[in-house]
């Protein structure tokens, strides 16, 4: 991995590796490690799916889950993509993240299949709820009024986020264990670009 080798733009490098991803086979090539903290400093991370790349990284979730509460209060949050094939390689991003707006918001929630948007309007995510059969009726309860799921309206607590990073590296494996690393770092209009050590 040589700078002359990659895009100058982190977001562009991101999608050209996701597309080799994809065309490799990788399983779930937009999963996505997403980390926020609490207003005192305290770490979360969970999976999620990467929506979009769209002046940053596109993440759908709850407003009210704890994610959507910690990016309310504390917007810095990080991103790890990794993949396997076709070669094994890390992308870390960091940045302050923010809601997309309900237009943006509206197109992500009308690409999701109907089923998933039953589930994600039947669930309040992260809350306590008695027992699993309490939110399978009420999954089945929209299932009746929004036959096939179809016209089911995009709750307002669900929106989409975008991380803008800041700090983007790349990983890329090497059998001799001298991986490759670049760093792309906002500097004034663009990025500067750092090779680091393994």
């Amino acid at each position: 991995m040589d700078r002359p080798d990659i895009d100058p733009d982190p977001l562009r490098q991101i999608r050209v590796w996701l597309d080799a991803a994809r065309a490799a086979g990788e399983p779930l090539p937009h999963r996505m490690t997403l980390a926020t903290a609490s207003a005192d400093g305290t770490p979360s991370a969970r999976m999620v799916i990467l929506r979009g790349i769209d002046g940053g990284l596109v993440f759908c979730t709850d407003r009210d889950s704890a994610k959507g509460v910690e990016l309310a209060t504390n917007p810095r949050a990080a991103a790890v993509l990794h993949w396997l094939r076709p070669i094994q390689r890390q992308v870390r991003a960091t940045g302050d993240a923010s809601e997309v707006g309900p237009e943006a918001s509206e197109r992500y929630w009308r690409s999701y299949a109907p089923d998933a948007q039953l589930a994600q309007a039947a669930s309040l995510q992260g809350s306590v709820i008695r027992d699993r059969a309490a939110l399978e009726r009420r999954v089945e309860e929209l299932r009746r009024q929004y036959p096939g799921g179809s016209n089911l309206p995009r709750p307002e607590r669900w929106v989409g986020f975008r991380l803008v990073p800041d700090q983007v590296e790349l990983w890329e494996e090497s059998p001799d264990r001298l991986h490759d690393r670049l760093r792309y770092r906002r500097h004034r209009d663009g990025w500067a670009i750092d090779r680091l050590s393994p």
